[in-house]
Formats: C-alpha cells, structure tokens, sequence
C-alpha cells in the first residue's frame, strides 16, 4: 500500500519548495542535530536506513544517527534516507518515520518563524507526541506554536531558500556552475527540441542573476527566462539567445511554441536572430543591439520566409529588421529603429517605430496601449526566495513596464502556488485552486480528465516551458468564474478525440459583472485541434466575461501535423473564438483554419490589435464549405447587434490547396456602423491558390491566381 502511495504522490505538485528543480543547480547543505523539547535531539530509532523506522526524540549522543542534513528543497536528511510523514497522511497523531528520499510531499518540512516544523501537504506541524520523554515517536499535529513544536535546526539555520520542485524538465543554472555544464546542457536540450514540432518534450530553461558566456539556441517546447526582478539583471553574452530554421531550410513557417522572457541578450557578433512564427513570444528583454526576425544564417536566401511574431515589453537598442515576415505585432516596445514589411506589421505602444503609413509600406501604428496587463513571471529575490511576480493593468500606456524601475505589481510567494506535474489530477488541482491557491504547470503534457475550474478572484494559473494540457473525454480543459482579475498565461490547449464543444471558457455564459478595474487577462495562450494527436473541438475559446484582455493568442486547427491526425472530417473544429463579453481587447490574435467562422464577436466596446488568420487549406467542395448561401465563410463575422468595435491591422490569407477553385464571398463581415470602425486590412491568395472576392461586406478587391494581394485602409 505504501508503495502504491508513493508512486501516487511522488509527481504531485507541491504547495510549497521541494528539492530543487535539477542536479544542475547546487546549494550548500547544513548538517548536525535538530533539538526540541527539553533538548532531546531528533533521533533515527537504532540508527536503522529502513523504511518506516520510527523517528524519535532521544537524548542527544552525537551519533550519526541524530546528524541530520537540511537539505535543499525543505527536506530533513538522515543517513541517506528522509523524514518522512508515514503514507502522506494528514490526520493528526499520523506517525513520523524514516524513508527512502522520494520528492513527494511527504517529505518537505518547512520551518516556520516560531520554530514550527510545517508539513504543507497535511497542513500540520511536525510533534513531539504528547511532550513525551526519550524514546517517543514524532507525529504530526495541529499547529500550536506548542513547546512540543519547537525545533532548532542545525547552527539555527534554516533550509537553504525555497527553490521548487520543477521536476527534470527544468535547468535552473547559476553563476556558480562551470560554463561547459551551462552549455552541453544547453545542446543537450536543443539537440532534442531542434525540430521536435508534435512531440511530447517540455524544457524550461532559467538562468539566476549574472552573466553568461555561453549560447542559447531556442527550439520547440523550450523557455529560455531570466530569475532577476528585471531583464537587466540577467545577461546572455557569446552567442546570445536565438532562433534559426536551420532543421527547415531555413523556412522559419513553422518555427511555432517557444519563448524568451525576462533576460537581456547582448550577443558578441551585435545582432540577435529571432526566425519565428506563431506562439514564439519575447517578453521582457532586452536586445543589445540589432534584431532580425528572419533566418539569415542557413545561407537560404530564396525560401527563409517567416510568419508572424510577438514581441512585447522589451528593449531593443539597434535596429529590428522584418526581413521575411510576413506580419508581426509589437506591443509596448522601445526600439532604436525598425526596417523592413511586408503584409502587417503593427505598432502598439511603441516607441522608435514607424509612423502610421498603411498600406505603403503597411505599417498600421498605435501610440498607446488602452489596456494591458503584463504577464506573470517568476523571480528570485535577494534572499533567494522564489516568487511569481504580477504586473499591474496599465491603461493609455507606451513603452516598457520596466522603463524607471521595478514594473508595478505584486509579488506572491511561490507558497501560494500548487506546483502541477503530468500526474496531478483534476481533483488535486480543483481542491488547491477552491483552496485559494494559484496554479504553476511544470513543463509536460497533461491529461486532463474533467475540468479545470478557476473560480476566485485574481488567481494566477501560468505555465512553463509550454506546458500541454489535453482535453480527455470531450470535457473543458478550464473554466472560469466571473470574477475579478484571473491570469492564465503560458499554456498550449490540446482537443482530444473525443469533442469538446467548448475547449476553454471564461466566465459563465451570461456573465455581464464590469471588470473594467482588474481584468481578466489571457498572455501566450495557445490552442490547437489536431496536430499532435487527433482532436475534435466545435468552439476552442468562449470569452462570456467582460474586460478581458487577450495578449498573444494563437488558436490553431492544424493543417499538418502527426500522421493520421489532419484532415476535414479528422480534426473537426468549427469556431476558433467567441467574443459574448463586453469590452473585450486582443492583442495579437491568430486564428487559424477552423471550418466556419473562425472568430465571431458578439459583445460590444470590443477591440483587436493584429489579426492573422489563414482560411482552411482542406474544403473538399465549394458545397461543404458554404455560410447559407454565401461561398464560404468570413474570418471575422461581428454580430449584427454590436454597435461598437475597433479592429487595427488585420490579414486574412487563403491557400485552399485541395480544391483552388474554392471561393470565400468575404474575408469579413460586420455591421455598417460609425461605431464599428475597421483599420488597415489586407487579403493575400498565397500562391494564387484560391480566391477571395472582397476583404468586408462586398468591399475591397478580389485576391486570386490573378492579383494575390488587395488592401483596404477603413470601413464602418
């Protein structure tokens, strides 16, 4: 049974520090004896290494069987094997004994400032039973700041920080360590990840404050984040941080699901490659020197094309060249200067960029941000104790967070977080989160079966190295209360084969509370049907509240992916967003292929900042892709009833290789209002394979074999 147990729990998430995240990251370990009342020593009964064998309290004899090591992650040591609460119990009077190191919650013991020993799993606090005399069995108890409570660890000291368990899949390095580990471990990870496009892999990358000397290449399923309070205090010098399609050709297309956050990347060659994609975030960094957004060192001069890009809340100090991109939004940005377009690129809150010129060259600007919060992030303070940082909303906002200091927020303690692995459980997760914690996934891919539920106010659900979570059952992966200020960032939302008729929902439906104070925010949330695996899904994203924010979204119904896992009737979707709240704001928002509409937007006040969107590649017949009457279906259809909505910057694309005679009557359709204002948009038949007649309503010009590109500066 214990054993069971055990295996059961030893992949739980923790509430508070386990041992630390990877080997690669070593702290000094205290030794000697733990002392409680009446300065009986803490005592491995007959010095034995079994599992199960009590420990007592016993006359202190400096024998090794009192030599206890504090040891990184709040666990006790002894001979080798741990302290440890006898099958996770949480009862009071469960017995305290010796076993075999495990990682699970059983085992972590956090020292409290009265000198309590707590057990965050059951809540209680390590207990000399019944103030007993030598010879007495610990236990665990209600926590009573009692004399029977009281232990003094060795030296008075204190487990060395409170470092997480993050499992294998994240590398915490330091300055400490020799800068060949730092590397071979780097390769290690990109030499799997380079071109692992639908594999099962999850890699966080985290460097502690200092400067680095080593090379950082990105490939999937890979986050690359600096632990200091800001991105200046964490350095990336030699070969920087960086993103290339060398596995492709140099095709940067379908370089998709990696990041960089919180890190400054000062490269010795000056310039800084970033050839990405959708859902390739970089938040928070700053860029000594130039940029490009293309690949330019595969030496594929003719085919290095790339497809879209976020980049927010960073510093770039030279000039950032587009080269291939086809679109691209920055958000809140400061750059030395910008050089290059070609179909979208979008401003917002910017500084150092272009001024609004759509469409020649296609430079849609914005001065100021309306609304936004940045999204979480955790850090290491001076103390060494790590905490998961939450930026304040900013409103009429241009340039960077950082720009005269700390960003303004709050911090939390990662003790407020339940630290999710691959086999928490809905039910686990469900009971933290009503519990009032927030939520970390650690890097993997999760089967969800049931639903994820967020129901209080400003809880923080965030993910690492794009951490995976698969609908199993046809259920919703997460739902949300309508309540004040949720943030959930950093996730990749799977359909499994079983539909779900709503893969992610915010808010109920019906919701109508004003969050207009403390939104909702959605940052790098992404979600794909098929690919992977076979997924079935009719609507990927419901947003039912009002005021939220949408920063970096990419619903994606794949066009290709793992064998047997593509195709019209194989993944099935129908709607990738539905917008029924009130003033609701994207900011970069890609959704793409779905087989109607792919983002119908009810509510009004609402506003979209970048929009790039690909119509299906796969209707089999103009029959089987009809909107009633009309040929095919808009990408964006806003509801007859809004009369309110601003849209910037938009590019709708068709590539309907199964069948080019395919026809769309409209890229968009909307309700002609002086309310409903629609800014910059374009139309691209990729290869003249298929056609659009018009971009809105019957406006704008037909995109085909013959003319492939067609643009429209307004509409209301």
């Amino acid at each position: 049974m214990r054993r069971r147990l055990v295996a059961a729990l030893a992949a739980v998430a923790l509430m508070f520090g386990l041992a630390i995240a990877v080997a690669h990251h070593a702290q000094a370990a205290t030794t000697g004896a733990i002392t409680g009342y009446q300065g009986l020593c803490l005592d491995d009964r007959s010095a034995s290494t079994a599992n199960f064998n009590p420990i007592q309290v016993y006359t202190c004899n400096g024998t090794n069987a009192q030599q206890w090591t504090v040891a990184s992650g709040n666990t006790l040591q002894v001979l080798g094997n741990c302290l440890d609460v006898n099958g996770a119990g949480t009862a009071n009077g469960t017995l305290v004994d010796l076993y075999t190191c495990n990682g699970t919650a059983a085992q972590v013991w956090v020292p409290q400032s009265n000198g309590e020993l707590l057990n965050p799993n059951s809540g209680k606090c390590l207990d000399d039973t019944g103030f007993g005399g030598s010879g007495t069995q610990v236990q665990i108890w209600a926590c009573a700041d009692s004399a029977n409570q009281q232990w003094t660890l060795p030296s008075g000291g204190a487990p060395p920080g409170n470092t997480p368990n993050f499992g294998p899949n994240v590398y915490v390095f330091s300055t400490s360590m020799s800068t060949t580990t730092i590397q071979n471990d780097i390769n290690a990870v990109y030499n799997t990840q380079q071109s692992n496009q639908f594999g099962t892999q999850r890699y966080e990358l985290m460097f502690e404050p200092g400067t680095y000397n080593v090379s950082v290449p990105v490939g999937f399923y890979t986050e690359v984040v600096g632990l200091g309070q800001n991105p200046t205090q964490t350095v990336i010098t030699g070969g920087g941080i960086f993103a290339n399609a060398a596995w492709s050709g140099g095709n940067a297309t379908t370089n998709f699901w990696r990041g960089v956050e919180n890190i400054t990347l000062d490269p010795s060659s000056g310039s800084t490659e970033w050839a990405v994609s959708q859902a390739d975030p970089m938040r928070r960094v700053q860029v000594d020197g130039n940029m490009v957004l293309d690949d330019d060192t595969s030496g594929n001069t003719s085919s290095n094309w790339s497809s879209g890009g976020f980049i927010s809340d960073s510093v770039v100090t030279g000039q950032v060249n587009s080269g291939t991109q086809q679109q691209f939004i920055m958000r809140n940005d400061q750059l030395g200067s910008w050089a290059g377009s070609n179909w979208n690129m979008v401003f917002v809150g910017d500084t150092g960029v272009p001024g609004q010129s759509f469409p020649s060259p296609p430079y849609t600007t914005v001065n100021q941000t309306p609304t936004v919060d940045e999204k979480p992030y955790l850090y290491i303070d001076s103390s060494g104790n790590w905490n998961v940082f939450v930026p304040s909303n900013r409103t009429s906002s241009q340039g960077v967070s950082w720009a005269n200091g700390n960003t303004p927020g709050t911090s939390l303690p990662i003790s407020d977080f339940y630290i999710a692995t691959p086999s928490s459980t809905v039910a686990q997760i469900n009971a933290a989160l009503s519990g009032g914690q927030d939520l970390l996934f650690t890097p993997g891919v999760y089967q969800i079966n049931g639903t994820i539920n967020v129901t209080n106010p400003d809880t923080v659900v965030l993910g690492m190295g794009i951490a995976t979570l698969v609908s199993n059952g046809g259920n919703t992966i997460l739902s949300t209360a309508d309540v004040n200020g949720i943030r959930i960032g950093g996730l990749l939302f799977d359909a499994g084969s079983t539909n779900s008729s709503v893969l992610v929902q915010i808010g109920p439906s019906g919701s109508s509370a004003s969050h207009a104070s403390d939104p909702t925010v959605l940052s790098d949330v992404f979600a794909r049907i098929g690919g992977a695996t076979v997924g079935k899904a009719t609507q990927t994203l419901v947003v039912n509240s009002s005021n939220v924010v949408g920063d970096d979204l990419w619903l994606w119904r794949a066009d290709h992916g793992n064998g047997g896992t593509v195709g019209w009737t194989t993944n099935t979707a129908a709607n990738g967003m539905v917008v029924n709240g009130a003033n609701v704001t994207m900011y970069g928002l890609a959704v793409e292929h779905y087989q109607a509409v792919q983002v119908q937007w009810n509510g009004n006040g609402g506003a979209d900042y970048f929009y790039q969107s690909e119509m299906p590649y796969d209707p089999p017949s103009q029959s089987a892709w009809m909107d009633g009457s009309s040929d095919g279906y808009p990408s964006i259809a806003v509801a007859n009833s809004v009369t309110s909505f601003q849209a910037y910057g938009l590019g709708v694309y068709c590539f309907f290789n199964v069948n080019p005679s395919e026809i769309s009557a409209n890229a968009l359709t909307s309700p002609s209002s002086s309310g409903v204002q629609w800014h910059d948009m374009v139309t691209v038949s990729l290869g003249g394979t298929g056609t659009i007649q018009h971009i809105i309503n019957g406006t704008g010009g037909t995109v085909n074999s013959g003319s492939t590109v067609a643009d429209l500066t307004s509409y209301s």
